[in-house]
């Protein structure tokens, strides 16, 4: 359902609306990983997370007569950031719902960008039957956080910025991975333009339902909604779409704890002078604590958001002194 023609067209009406993210490298972190390590930080795109590619994408992308009407998503930030802010800049409004236990910043943020925000408890409600029903009451076009074809193109264009600018093309691409949607876009786009790079989905321990299902070859479900410190990578299971995307494209996954995370996050401040935030971290923490895992000699870690309250920041530079 998404093809590479696909990620290029977006990467076309993001054009001058995204940011071309870099590839920032340390020594003092290739010699924790015992291999070269690049840091692709999204956590420096627009309202601080890859979210904005997919937002802008999916926004961009539909009739006009459609889009006027608004839109309505659901996400615990990142993805309800991205959304609120393309909407706000194609002038139309949105409805962003998100849990009641979402870090403070990201709810404040989604706000301050002009979005409605409608809070659930995850424990006890459904966010997809609450964007149903406003989606029907308010004639608002539903923008999911990743099994949605036109979200999966505009993250693909962190692939299309790797295949640019990386030396070489023996590396592994370690991606932090909630749904999927940035994994399989990213898998789409370097299976084209680099086919010997090799897509690695991170996730948090006890929240690896993508490892998972990559193993057993079908969907397998997290077992609770929540009790991670990722809660930006944090959903029930891999998405319908982007599920069979990733079977095909990708390796095995690898699983990192909230600790590792934690410690990637304060390494990547210390060497790198950059905020990641604990699901966005994965990447990092896989690759300098697993590195037993990979099989190249180069690791590019994206870096997905930097959206991360002060007192868990502190709680990550305290690493630093154990």
């Amino acid at each position: 359902m998404i093809t590479y023609a696909d990620i290029q067209a977006a990467q076309h009406r993001l054009s001058g609306q995204s940011r071309h993210t870099p590839l920032l490298s340390s020594p003092f972190l290739d010699e924790i990983a015992g291999r070269k390590i690049f840091v692709k930080p999204e956590c420096l795109q627009h309202t601080g997370s890859f979210k904005f590619r997919g937002a802008w994408s999916a926004v961009s992308a539909l009739p006009e007569d459609q889009r006027k009407n608004g839109v309505i998503a659901f996400s615990s930030g990142n993805h309800a950031q991205g959304v609120a802010l393309a909407a706000a800049r194609h002038g139309i409004p949105s409805v962003i719902i998100m849990p009641q236990n979402a870090p403070a910043l990201k709810i404040a943020n989604t706000r301050a960008l002009g979005a409605e925000v409608v809070l659930y408890d995850r424990a006890t409600e459904a966010r997809e039957e609450i964007g149903d029903r406003l989606s029907a009451e308010r004639s608002l076009t539903l923008i999911k956080p990743y099994d949605e074809p036109m979200v999966i193109a505009g993250q693909g264009t962190v692939g299309l910025e790797i295949a640019t600018d990386l030396p070489g093309d023996n590396a592994e691409v370690l991606v932090p991975c909630g749904g999927g949607g940035l994994t399989s876009g990213i898998s789409i786009a370097l299976a084209q333009d680099v086919p010997d790079m090799l897509v690695r989905p991170c996730e948090p321990e006890g929240f690896d339902d993508t490892a998972r299902s990559l193993a057993s070859g079908r969907i397998e479900q997290n077992a609770t909604p929540e009790g991670s410190i990722c809660d930006a990578i944090v959903t029930p299971a891999p998405g319908d779409i982007t599920f069979p995307i990733m079977k095909e494209n990708c390796g095995s996954g690898i699983v990192v704890t909230d600790e590792e995370c934690l410690r990637a996050m304060a390494l990547a401040f210390l060497r790198l002078k950059i905020v990641i935030e604990p699901g966005g971290a994965t990447s990092l923490a896989a690759a300098l604590f697993h590195g037993d895992k990979l099989t190249k000699d180069t690791a590019v870690c994206v870096a997905s958001g930097g959206n991360v309250d002060p007192a868990m920041f502190a709680r990550a530079l305290q690493t630093l002194e154990s």
